[in-house]
Order: C-alpha cells, then sequence, then structure tokens
C-alpha cells in the first residue's frame, strides 16, 4: 500500500511562494515596522492624559492631550503611508487576506485618532466625555492593528530581509 501525503492547499503554497520582504526599508529594515512605535506611544498616552484629567480637572493635561492626539494622528497617518506603499508594491503582502485585515484596522484607527485630534482642537472641553471614549477607542483599535501586524511578521514572515541563509 502506497501512502499518500497531504501536499497541503495549493492556494496557500501559491501565496507563501510570493516574496513578502519589504521594498521600504533602509539598510533592511522596514520602514512601517519601525515607524508605528511613535503613533501607538502617542494613543496609549492620549488615553492616560485623559484620565488624568478626568481625575484631576487641571486645564494642563487638556494641552497635552491636544498634542498626544495630535501627536498620535499625523505620525499614524506617515506610518499608515509608508504601510500602504509596502501593501500595493509588494505583490506577497498583497496576496494575504492578513494584511488586508491589518490596513483595515489600520485605518479605522487612523479615522478615530483624526477625531479625537478634531475634537480636541474645535472644542477642548470636549475630553469629557467624547475625547476620553475617543482615546479608549483608539487604544482597542491598537491593539486589534498591533495584533494583525505582529501576526503578519511573526507568522508570515511579512517585510522580513533575511538572506537564504538564515
Amino acid at each position: 500500500m502506497e501512502e499518500t501525503q497531504d501536499k497541503g492547499n495549493p492556494v496557500i503554497q501559491k501565496v507563501e511562494e510570493k516574496d513578502a520582504s519589504s521594498l521600504v526599508a533602509i539598510s533592511g529594515h522596514p520602514l512601517h515596522a519601525m515607524s508605528v512605535h511613535f503613533p501607538i506611544a502617542f494613543v496609549f498616552a492620549t488615553l492616560g492624559v485623559d484620565v488624568l484629567y478626568w481625575w484631576t480637572g487641571d486645564a494642563f493635561w487638556l494641552r497635552v492631550g491636544l498634542w498626544s492626539s495630535g501627536g498620535a494622528f499625523f505620525l499614524g497617518m506617515a506610518a499608515g503611508l509608508v504601510g500602504t506603499a509596502e501593501l500595493l508594491l509588494v505583490p506577497g503582502i498583497r496576496a494575504r487576506a492578513a494584511s488586508w485585515a491589518h490596513a483595515i484596522a489600520a485605518m479605522t484607527l487612523i479615522a478615530v485618532m483624526g477625531a479625537n485630534w478634531g475634537t480636541r482642537m474645535m472644542n477642548p472641553l470636549d475630553v469629557l466625555p467624547q475625547g476620553l471614549l475617543l482615546s479608549g477607542l483608539a487604544a482597542v483599535l491598537t491593539g486589534i492593528a498591533g495584533w494583525h501586524g505582529g501576526k503578519l511578521i511573526f507568522d508570515h514572515g511579512v517585510g522580513l530581509m533575511v538572506s537564504p541563509k538564515d
């Protein structure tokens, strides 16, 4: 009796054969992976600042929240542009469904960060409750987008630039 071997799903094999290394990189370091750290930090800083304003009522935290939410939004836009370039330019990234899930979560996050910053620009006193709720939503979306991004890197090897020897 001849043994049968499971060769796996041919569609998944075709996707895995495509190169998913980064095109937007400096010395082999993908710019998107490097650029997401500051927006993430600013999202959580804004949430913390909003809680401090809620707790103390000190107007200082309103100014800090305006700057941290603006930093989150504008640096998130920059990271999003680099990520979009990677998604559109690299067929191996574009072919993976997880890439699209990450992109959708990240674009939704950027929209929420923009609404949070815009709310603070138009009426700083709207931080309670709107700004606090938007900051909480942004933190949740950061977790979702980050989980999908980590899955792309660690499970799919997206953006990694390794030699065949590695």
